[in-house]
């Protein structure tokens, strides 16, 4: 029972999401002749009970495979899945990367089904002079940022490829187009279940940050404990607009711009809408703000993007403990709800106001005190406005300072291997997987402010028409269930006889109780411009593939 750690992304709580770096990866190695394919195993997986894992790794026959170890609840299912195809292919070489990846490679490479590690977050070129090198059989001496074995001992290879731009590689959308066809399989590179519902998109503005938030695993001191940069690097202005307009002739859904574009300062976040201007993009363009920027900036949007919505991360109502949190963002309740304000008296389409829970400092009262604070939001905005809360789950980040100096911030850990969170994941309950707890609030309370949080929040909703009482009963239903089923599994952890109806959720659908729990997960799905995506994009995917085609067929006509 995961609990609800996956309510406010995306995918379901398996994390069946592919990393974005997988789509620059693919772009990188076939500019360069080399043939990619993506395979979303996991979705595979989740759209059909009788999908047959073995048979279908034993039908493919790649040169090497990579898996991503990214995002940690993967610790497992990489791993096991790394297994099986060893098992049934041993000599084809098996490359993890990701930032969990990076920062326990050494522990990684043990494990006899890993071949290599990259190391990173930039990793296209090294994986190229891998890829090549393996192909050439040449020393891997000279590999970038690669951790690998050679007559059983632990090779390091110093992390030399830190990109100071990111325009070294682009998304390339069509690339996908291209591999959709030529393997005839869609899903395999579908980011995540229901995109179709909700096809938003992203690109990514910067790799680092410039904030050092306590419990991110990309805070300037994260980045430092992982060795992949020291201070933020940056897509420039043109590139990103170029990759937002490669993006809109294949969907007409939202385009997340991933990380808050006044990091490189005014002048940069200005030419970025300076060019969005220019370009016309119809799709829904959304905006990261991590603190409160003048209100001009907000007219600047609203001039450059016919559409666009904004994402706030306060994290609390509490600025003493937001200040904990990132000591460089100082910003007054009445600053953020100023920017609110003003948004909602422009043509801002809809602001997503985000909350945790499980702050150093943060109590349970805490927690409902920021429940009330949402009130007071949807009291001052109107339908456009939402609020959103959810427990720091299920781990806390490696190389973040809370993972790095958990007394220091007051947390307890119980997992810091590798193996320490591959064994909470195959835990009963979300209790007993997360990873941490903290000296105000043990993993118990946790549960229960999450609970209790969800529930006032949910009914705050109904109340100020955010969702309609159809949608707030069912949330407050699955409260109610996941509650009961929570404490059955307590009963069952300490040695007590379950009740029938526990054991037939057990062997059922206990997923079901871990999927819009304390929201329904359809609150963050963008609605406009959806009606013709799926032909829009089919058919993008099929003139993809044919120019694709025809550029080879030239190649080889003499």
């Amino acid at each position: 029972m995961y609990g609800p750690i996956s309510d406010l992304i995306p995918s379901s709580p398996v994390f069946e999401m592919y990393p974005l770096g997988f789509l620059t990866m693919t772009s990188y190695l076939e500019e360069r002749g080399l043939e990619v394919r993506i395979v979303n195993l996991a979705l595979k997986m989740m759209n059909d009970r009788r999908f047959d894992v073995p048979a279908f790794l034993a039908k493919l026959h790649p040169k090497a495979f990579g898996i991503d170890l990214h995002w940690l609840p993967h610790a497992h299912g990489a791993l096991e899945v790394a297994k099986l195809i060893k098992a049934i292919h041993p000599q084809t070489p098996m490359i993890f990367g990701g930032l969990s990846a990076t920062y326990f490679h050494r522990e990684l490479i043990a494990y006899p089904q890993v071949d290599y590690v990259l190391r990173g977050d930039a990793v296209e070129p090294p994986l190229y002079d891998l890829l090549t090198a393996l192909a050439a059989g040449s020393p891997l001496d000279q590999v970038p940022n690669l951790t690998w074995k050679s007559g059983g001992q632990v090779r390091v290879n110093p992390h030399t490829f830190r990109p100071d731009s990111l325009d070294y590689v682009d998304l390339r959308p069509d690339r996908i187009g291209q591999m959709v066809l030529r393997y005839r399989d869609l899903e395999g590179v579908l980011p995540f279940n229901g995109w179709w519902q909700n096809p938003i998109t992203a690109v990514f503005t910067v790799k680092g940050c410039a904030h050092g938030c306590i419990t991110c695993g990309s805070s300037t001191s994260a980045c430092a404990v992982l060795g992949t940069r020291m201070q933020p690097v940056f897509r420039s202005p043109a590139n990103l607009v170029k990759n937002l307009r490669d993006i809109s002739r294949f969907s007409r859904g939202p385009i997340f711009l991933v990380g808050d574009l006044r990091q490189a300062g005014d002048a940069y976040a200005h030419e970025v809408l300076h060019l969005l201007r220019q370009a016309k993009i119809k799709n829904q363009i959304v905006f990261e703000l991590f603190e409160m920027p003048p209100l001009d900036y907000l007219h600047a949007i609203d001039a450059a993007v016919q559409n666009w919505s904004l994402e706030l991360s306060p994290e609390s109502h509490d600025p003493v403990l937001r200040r904990i949190q990132n000591e460089a963002v100082d910003d007054a309740n009445a600053e953020m709800e100023r920017v609110i304000q003003e948004a909602l008296a422009l043509r801002c389409h809809r602001i997503d106001v985000f909350f945790m829970i499980g702050l150093s400092g943060q109590t349970r009262e805490s927690v409902m005190e920021t429940v009330r604070y949402c009130e007071h939001l949807f009291q001052i905005s109107d339908k456009r406005l939402s609020c959103f809360i959810s427990p720091m789950g299920p781990f806390l980040d490696p190389g973040s300072r809370g993972f790095e100096e958990p007394a220091r911030y007051g947390y307890r850990q119980f997992a810091r291997t590798l193996e320490e969170h591959r064994q909470l994941l195959v835990q009963p309950s979300w209790k007993q997987i997360l990873s941490y707890e903290t000296a105000w609030m043990d993993r118990e309370a946790i549960v229960a402010a999450t609970y209790d949080a969800g529930e006032a929040l949910n009914a705050l909703k109904m109340r100020y028409g955010r969702i309609d009482a159809a949608q707030g009963q069912a949330v407050a239903a699955r409260i109610a269930q996941s509650r009961a089923l929570k404490q059955q599994l307590d009963r069952l952890e300490q040695g007590g006889a379950p009740d029938p109806g526990l054991w037939a959720a057990l062997q059922g659908e206990i997923h079901a109780f871990s999927v819009s729990t304390v929201c329904d997960k359809r609150e963050l799905f963008w609605r406009r411009h959806l009606v013709n995506f799926r032909l829009r994009g089919i058919l993008w995917m099929v003139g993809g593939y044919l120019v694709g085609l025809l550029r080879r067929l030239r190649r080889r006509t003499p």
